[in-house]
C-alpha cells in the first residue's frame, strides 16, 4: 500500500482539506510572482493597490500554508497512536505460537521504527503540498507569459522525472534491504538486554557479541541507507543541474531565437528561480515518502500476517458472559497431541496423546526431566496452544476458536517466564488494594511494595520477591483454575515449604484446581495426584499419599530470624 492510498484510507477528509490548502497556498504564490515581476519592472514607487496586493497573498499564502501543516500534524499524531493500537491489539488476537514464530524483533520493529518512519512522512506531507502547489502556480503563471516557454519548462520537467525515477530505482531496493537489516539489529539489541549480565562477566562473549553480530547488522544497515540516500541525493542534484540549464537557455539563447524584452525576460527567469526552492523540498521528500512506503509495507504485511491467525472474536463477550455465569465443574483433554519443530534438535517434538481431567478442590502435580514437555502441556490445558488433535472440553463443551478466549479467562497463571505488572486487576475491584495489603504482609512484602489505586509503588525486587507478587496478582484474581510453572524454584526453603503446605492446601480449600509444574520430590506427598510426563508422554499418574502434610502455626511464625529474600 502507498502512503497516499494509506492516508485516503485513514482521513479521506483530512486529504481534501489539506488539498484545497495547498492549491490556495499556490494560488497565492502564483500571485506573488506577478506582483513581484510587476514590481521590478513598475516604472517609478509601487502604487498602493500594489502594495495591498502584495500583503494579502503573502499573507494568505502563509494562512493556507499553516493550516495545511496544522491539519496534517494532528493527523499524523493521531495516525502514530491508530496505528500502534491496531498493531497491538492484531498481535493480542494472534495464536501463541504464531507469535513466537514471527519474533519479538519484528513485531518491535514495526511498534517503533517502521510507525516513526511513516509518522515523519505524514508530517512532510503539507511541506510536499504547498511546494507542489507553488509549482502548479507557476506554471500557471508561465502560462499567462509564455506559452512556449511553459512547454520547455514541461518538457524539461519530464525529462527530469524520467531520469530521476531511473537513478532512484536502486535506491528503493537499498531501502528494502536496510530495513530488513532493523529486524537482525533489533534482535541483537534483545540479546544485549537480556543477556547483559552473560556478556559483561564473559569478555570473550562480549567482544564476538559486538564483533560478529552486532557490528556486521549496524554496517550491513549503514551500507544500505548510505547506498539509497546517495542515490536520492544525485538524482535531486541531477535535477537541479536540469533546472540551472533550462535557465541558462532563458537567459542566453531565447533572446537570440526571438525579440524579447527586458521585461518579459524578467518574468521569465524569476518564475523559474521562484519555483526552485519549491522543486528541491519536493524531490527531497520523496526520500522520506520512499522510506515510508517501505516501512508500511513491513506494517500492512505483519499485520496481514497477524491477521490471517487472528481469533475470532465476533461473538466473544457473549461467550465470555456464558462462561463466566456457569460454575467450573470438570475440564478434560480427551486424546489432545501438539507438536513443533524444535531447531536445535532437528527434529519436531510430540505431546500426547494426552488424557486428563481436572476437578475443583483438587491439587495435582506435574513432573518429568527438561525437555518432557511439561510447560507446553501447561501451554495446551490453558489455551495458549490450540491441540493439534483431541479435544479439550469444560464442562462438557468442546473448547474452539470460537469459545478459547473465554475458556482461558478460568485461569490464573504464574509461569516460568512470567511478565510481572504492576497494576492488579480483581475479579473484585472493590476493597481490592486491602486485600492486596494483606498478602503484602503474608508475603514478607510489605517492606518494600505498597499499593494505591491497584498499583504497585515497585516491581524492581529479587526474582524470589518477584515470583511472591505475582503469586499475589494471581490470587487476587480468584479464578477456578490456577497453575504455578516451577514458582517454588527461587524461593528460599521458608517459603517453598509455606508454597506447598500452606498456599497450595489453601488454594485446594476454597474449591480450586491447582495444577503446579514441580521438581520438589519432597513435597510430592502434598499433590492429591502425581502426573508424570517423559519426552511428551504421560508414564504415570499416581494418587498422592494419604500422609497429610505437617500445617505451619502460621507464615508470620517463621518471620523470626529468617533473611528476607
Amino acid at each position: 500500500m502507498t502512503l497516499l492510498r494509506f492516508l485516503v484510507r485513514y482521513s479521506p477528509a483530512m486529504v481534501i482539506w489539506t488539498s484545497i490548502a495547498a492549491l490556495l497556498s499556490g494560488a497565492c504564490n502564483a500571485g506573488l510572482i506577478a506582483m513581484i515581476n510587476s514590481a521590478l519592472n513598475h516604472q517609478g514607487s509601487p502604487g498602493l493597490a500594489l502594495v495591498f496586493g502584495f500583503a494579502a497573498l503573502g499573507l494568505g499564502r502563509i494562512l493556507t500554508s499553516t493550516i495545511a501543516q496544522l491539519t496534517l500534524s494532528h493527523f499524523s499524531q493521531a495516525t502514530t497512536a491508530r496505528l500502534r493500537l491496531d498493531l497491538m491489539r492484531k498481535i493480542l488476537a494472534v495464536p501463541l505460537r504464531q507469535l513466537e514464530e514471527l519474533g519479538t524483533p519484528k513485531l518491535m520493529v514495526a511498534l517503533t521504527e517502521d510507525i516513526l518512519e511513516i509518522t515523519q512522512a505524514t508530517l512532510s506531507i503539507p511541506i510536499f503540498a504547498v511546494n507542489f502547489a507553488v509549482l502548479l502556480g507557476g506554471a500557471v503563471y508561465l502560462a499567462w507569459l509564455s506559452l512556449p516557454v511553459l512547454l520547455a519548462v514541461a518538457a524539461f520537467a519530464v525529462i527530469g522525472a524520467i531520469s530521476y525515477r531511473l537513478m532512484i530505482r536502486s535506491g528503493f531496493g537499498h531501502l528494502i534491504a536496510a530495513r530488513e537489516g532493523q529486524d537482525r539489529l533489533f534482535r541483537h539489541f534483545r540479546a544485549l538486554t537480556d543477556g547483559i549480565k552473560e556478556l559483561k562477566v564473559h569478555r570473550g562473549r562480549r567482544e564476538s557479541f559486538m564483533a560478529d553480530d552486532v557490528s556486521p547488522a549496524t554496517a550491513v544497515c549503514q551500507k544500505h541507507n548510505v547506498a539509497a540516500e546517495v542515490r536520492f541525493i544525485l538524482a535531486q542534484n541531477w535535477n537541479q543541474l536540469l533546472f540551472l540549464v533550462l535557465i541558462g537557455l532563458l537567459l542566453f539563447l531565447l533572446p537570440r531565437m526571438e525579440n524579447i524584452s527586458p521585461q518579459t525576460l524578467t518574468g521569465y527567469i524569476i518564475a523559474t528561480l521562484y519555483l526552485m526552492g519549491p522543486l528541491a523540498g519536493l524531490l527531497g521528500s520523496l526520500s522520506v515518502f520512499s522510506r515510508a512506503n517501505v516501512s508500511l509495507h513491513k506494517v500492512e504485511e505483519l499485520g496481514l500476517a497477524l491477521s490471517t491467525h487472528a481469533e475470532s472474536d465476533a461473538r466473544a463477550s457473549v461467550i465470555a458472559a456464558e462462561a463466566a455465569a456457569e460454575p467450573f465443574q470438570s475440564l478434560q483433554l480427551l486424546n489432545v497431541t501438539h507438536h513443533y519443530y524444535r531447531e536445535r534438535e532437528d527434529d519436531n517434538f510430540v505431546l500426547g496423546p494426552v488424557n486428563l481431567t481436572f476437578r475443583p478442590g483438587e491439587l495435582v502435580f506435574l513432573v518429568g526431566g527438561n525437555g518432557s514437555g511439561k510447560s507446553t502441556l501447561a501451554k495446551v490445558i490453558t489455551g495458549l496452544y490450540p491441540p493439534a488433535g483431541g479435544e479439550i472440553r469444560l464442562n462438557g463443551r468442546t473448547v474452539d476458536d470460537r469459545n478459547r478466549d473465554a475458556y482461558r479467562q478460568n485461569f490464573s497463571t504464574v509461569f516460568a517466564d512470567y511478565f510481572l505488572f504492576d497494576r492488579i486487576v480483581s475479579t473484585n475491584p472493590a476493597g481490592a488494594d486491602g486485600r492486596a495489603r494483606d498478602y503484602l504482609e503474608r508475603l514478607h512484602l510489605d517492606h518494600k511494595v505498597s499499593i494505591a489505586g491497584g498499583v504497585f509503588s515497585t516491581t524492581q525486587l529479587s526474582q524470589g520477591q518477584r515470583k511472591r507478587l505475582a503469586l499475589l496478582c494471581a490470587y487476587l484474581e480468584d479464578r477456578p483454575f490456577y497453575l504455578f510453572d516451577e514458582w517454588a524454584s527461587d524461593q528460599d526453603p521458608l517459603f517453598k515449604d509455606v508454597f506447598y503446605t500452606k498456599l497450595l492446601p489453601e488454594l485446594r480449600s476454597r474449591g480450586k484446581a491447582v495444577l503446579v509444574i514441580t521438581h520438589d520430590d519432597r513435597y510430592f506427598r502434598c499433590a492429591d495426584r502425581l502426573i508424570r510426563l517423559d519426552y511428551g508422554q504421560i508414564t504415570r499418574g499416581d494418587a498422592a499419599a494419604n500422609e497429610e502434610a505437617p500445617e505451619l502455626a502460621g507464615i508470620e511464625s517463621h518471620a523470626t530470624g529468617v533473611g528476607r529474600n
